[in-house]
């Protein structure tokens, strides 16, 4: 992720220390757009080499990182999850305090570095291995009960959008709000449940060595009470999704093949209800509006706080547009 708040080699030995984890260095991760994170390396680490990712959260709460952290210990045993190291101090009362620790207000989380690397290009079998994967979570998940008190506040969409589209061409705001109102015409009784509502390629692991095989699932800070339809649409979306460059004119282009790869999966541990396959089209085009409007928010943010420089990385809007116009024109 991007770095935003900087620290000190002294605050990091301090820190790790309450794991019994001795810090050696922490090389900044400058991918991502929302939080600061650093590849930790210890005394026993080789040149080159990290034990641990160290997160400092600079969005969600600390309350938000302890509900986080109590989901991925839940789903450790079912899911390649990096689960987030216990202090030295627990005292085992709740094991999501027992994971977090403070900077200025602001949550931290050590966890274990997986192995694997992010894909750059994906194909038919690991959509339906990320399928199968998206319906255990789902289904794991249902094991906390109430689902509210667990999942973090969904952010004010409706809001960004009145505020985005007020400055938008004329055909794109068109295209947003009729996406928008065929989403609201959906059923409401669509099946709901705990989702990661973040599950791009670059937050998943592989192991290329022979058949790609899936190692790791990564940020679990989006994880809200959502449909499971949208949960799959997002992944759907980057998973299937060959981006082009924007700025080179370059389409996007969707492929249906891994899609139905996708589902077929999905479908082996959590059958889709027909509602789902009837709403899944307008749900893709909706979810890419959303992230659409995640990028503007997040280059409105950076403007107002000034934020710039090497660290700051920022992705393209005009991509979700790109393919929220696609699935549009086929509905």
């Amino acid at each position: 992720m991007s770095v935003y708040t900087h620290l000190s080699d002294d605050e990091f030995f301090a820190f790790c220390g309450l794991f019994g984890v001795k810090f050696k260095k922490a090389t900044p991760i400058t991918q991502g757009i929302k939080n600061s994170n650093w590849f930790i390396s210890t005394d026993s680490d080789k040149d080159g080499e990290h034990s641990y990712v160290f997160t400092l959260y600079e969005e969600r709460v600390p309350d938000d990182i302890i509900k986080m952290a109590t989901i991925m210990h839940a789903l450790k045993d079912k899911l390649p999850i990096a689960v987030p190291k216990i202090k030295l101090t627990a005292k085992g009362a709740n094991i999501g305090e027992d994971c977090v620790m403070r900077y200025e207000n602001k949550a931290i989380l050590l966890v274990p570095k997986l192995q694997g690397t992010h894909p750059t290009t994906t194909d038919e079998m690991m959509c339906q291995q990320m399928g199968k994967a998206l319906a255990t979570l789902h289904q794991t998940l249902q094991t906390l009960q109430p689902a509210e008190d667990y999942g973090v506040p969904l952010y004010d969409w409706a809001r960004v959008k009145q505020r985005e589209t007020a400055y938008m061409p004329t055909d794109e705001a068109k295209l947003m709000n009729d996406i928008w109102q065929a989403y609201d015409n959906l059923p409401k009784d669509l099946p709901k449940g705990l989702c990661h509502l973040d599950m791009f390629a670059d937050n998943s692991l592989w192991d290329f060595s022979n058949t790609p095989t899936l190692t790791g699932l990564l940020d679990f800070t989006e994880v809200s009470v959502e449909y499971y339809l949208m949960d799959i649409a997002i992944t759907i979306n980057d998973f299937c999704t060959t981006w082009g460059n924007a700025e080179n004119g370059e389409s996007v282009e969707f492929n249906p093949q891994k899609m139905h790869a996708f589902i077929k999966g999905y479908d082996s541990i959590r059958p889709l209800t027909d509602n789902e396959k009837n709403a899944l089209p307008i749900m893709l085009a909706y979810s890419a509006t959303i992230f659409w409007l995640l990028r503007l928010n997040v280059i409105y943010y950076n403007r107002e706080q000034g934020r710039t420089g090497d660290d700051i990385m920022v992705k393209n809007p005009d991509l979700m547009k790109r393919l929220a116009s696609l699935h549009w024109g086929r509905v």
